[in-house]
């Protein structure tokens, strides 16, 4: 390990007399360089962004110029050379560094504009591999790190708000000062840290890596929260860059602030809303739906995905799969709710939800694709575990069917439904739906046998609000999200009213439970998929 050198306090105040500026997006590039050179500070800079500046009308030197070197290989070396580093690195009240300068002609650069090459966006654009390759920045990074390092006597922007702090403090005092280069450099080692896991996720993912020795998790961030799940606990919101239409590039139209849980619940609604094709709408609340439906339009899904559980929808997250009209917006803002996700809605439904200031409204480009690639994180004391997004999709050829009584052709689009939903369920999770709507959940208890007696209440309760003299539960079909382990979880779903089951089967217990079933006669489906969620 190098030891620490014995340097000189760094000085609180630098005055700028040179800037590096190499930037792939020239968004704001003229009014700071006028800026900038306005303060008598030299600018120096390479390829297309010194003819940008040329073009303004600015004085500005060609890295070559103080390299004597050109650029070459393609632009792959022009910056790689011992008087930028040397300029950037040089600790100029350090007597050694400082005779090293003088000695080698190296001149200071005190500060460092850099964007890196746009390599998220070629890969995003869906550039080849070679393109991606060819847009992975060697020279930037080395000078935003090189420059970060010697934060005592640089400062380093690496976005538009970096400089525009830079340029800031340079119209006020005519200096950095050692607090605002310590805060720059720390954004810059952030970018360039989410840079190299942009680079090595995406080079994993061209080998079919799911696996990788070392694996990086890079975001931005999007919003502070006021605190976590809890007051005492602090919260923040960060974006990873994976385009997916939902939550984290939704527009807020209106509203409170978004909580940490608002966010979160508004992601597990958004996901599951998106599994549908018809008109269809989920309530959710503290993570699990409470009530999902689909319908000839919103408005009737809503309605019938509320009649599943009232009692818990109130102060919930909906999401819908369609743009909201006014008649929708006249419908969800009958009981007070947190959060409503859609993928659009009319000038008349804005206006409705606006007369609800604390409802917070958000509209995202588009629905999530349920099948898609991508991976999910989650925390543990010292690391994090990484899996596959559950892109499962089970359809009627997939079934097999166990029981001597087949089920009919609306049993099975109502177990389909039923398990479509359970996938979103936290285990253990039962749930009974008919007709394109849920009767009753059960989420998240240590055995299923309590979840299905659960789902049993919730659907015993929503028959009596709807003044039936029945369950709503009453010919469902009954979906667990994994096998069931025992005979009981089933004869509660029979108890309940259930008609049909499907579980993904694999059991030692199969033949028990099949046997059940059959006595009772009753159809069941294995799908031969386990859908947990914890």
């Amino acid at each position: 390990m190098p030891a620490a050198p014995d340097f000189p306090p760094a000085p609180d105040a630098i005055k700028p007399v040179r800037a590096l500026i190499s930037l792939s997006d020239k968004t704001g590039l003229e009014e700071a360089a006028r800026t900038l050179a306005g303060l008598g500070v030299e600018l120096v800079s390479t390829g297309g962004t010194k003819a940008a500046i040329a073009g303004f009308g600015l004085p500005v030197k060609d890295v070559a110029d103080l390299t004597g070197f050109p650029e070459m290989m393609d632009g792959r070396v022009k910056t790689l050379h011992p008087v930028v580093h040397g300029g950037l690195l040089g600790v100029r009240n350090a007597p050694a560094h400082a005779a090293a300068m003088t000695e080698h002609n190296i001149g200071a650069i005190d500060i460092v504009w850099i964007d890196l090459y746009p390599f998220e966006k070629t890969v995003e654009s869906g550039g080849g591999f070679e393109a991606a390759i060819e847009n992975i920045d060697i020279g930037g990074p080395a000078m935003i790190r090189s420059g970060s390092k010697n934060h005592g006597h640089v400062a380093v922007a690496v976005d538009a708000e970096s400089i525009g702090l830079i340029v800031e403090a340079l119209k006020a005092d005519g200096a950095t000062s050692l607090a605002l280069r310590k805060k720059l450099a720390a954004r810059a080692f952030a970018r360039t840290a989410a840079y190299d896991a942009a680079v090595s996720g995406w080079f994993a993912a061209q080998l079919e890596d799911a696996a990788p020795a070392r694996k990086s998790i890079a975001g931005s961030l999007a919003q502070t929260l006021r605190y976590g799940e809890n007051p005492h606990q602090t919260g923040a919101f960060y974006r990873t860059g994976e385009k997916r239409p939902g939550v984290a590039y939704a527009a807020q139209i209106q509203g409170k602030e978004l909580g940490y849980n608002n966010i979160a619940d508004a992601d597990a609604a958004y996901e599951l809303v998106a599994e549908f094709e018809a008109p269809a709408c989920v309530i959710v609340k503290h993570a699990n739906p409470c009530g999902v439906a689909v319908g000839t339009d919103l408005s009737e899904a809503y309605a019938r995905a509320l009649e599943c559980d009232a009692v818990s929808a109130f102060g919930g997250v909906i999401a819908v799969n369609r743009p909201l009209n006014g008649d929708d917006a006249r419908a969800i803002t009958d009981i007070f709710t947190e959060v409503v996700i859609a993928p659009g809605a009319d000038d008349e439904a804005k206006a409705v939800f606006a007369a609800k200031k604390n409802l917070r409204l958000l509209i995202t480009d588009g629905l999530p694709d349920p099948h898609g690639p991508g991976e999910v994180f989650r925390s543990v004391a010292g690391g994090f575990l990484v899996q596959s997004r559950d892109r499962s999709l089970i359809k009627p050829s997939d079934l097999k069917i166990v029981t001597r009584r087949q089920p009919t052709p609306t049993e099975i689009q109502d177990m389909l439904f039923a398990f479509t939903v359970a996938k979103h369920v936290k285990s253990n999770a039962i749930v009974y739906a008919k007709d394109g709507q849920t009767a009753g959940i059960g989420a998240g208890q240590m055995n299923r046998r309590d979840s299905a007696r659960i789902a049993a209440i919730r659907a015993k309760e929503a028959g009596e609000a709807k003044g039936l003299a029945h369950s709503l539960a009453e010919g469902s079909a009954c979906a667990s999200e994994a096998f069931f382990p025992f005979a009981d979880g089933l004869l509660e779903a029979v108890a309940a009213g259930a008609t049909a089951v499907i579980q993904p089967g694999g059991s030692i217990r199969d033949e028990e439970v099949i046997a059940a079933a059959d006595e009772r006669g009753i159809a069941m489906a294995f799908t031969g998929v386990r859908v947990f969620r914890h």
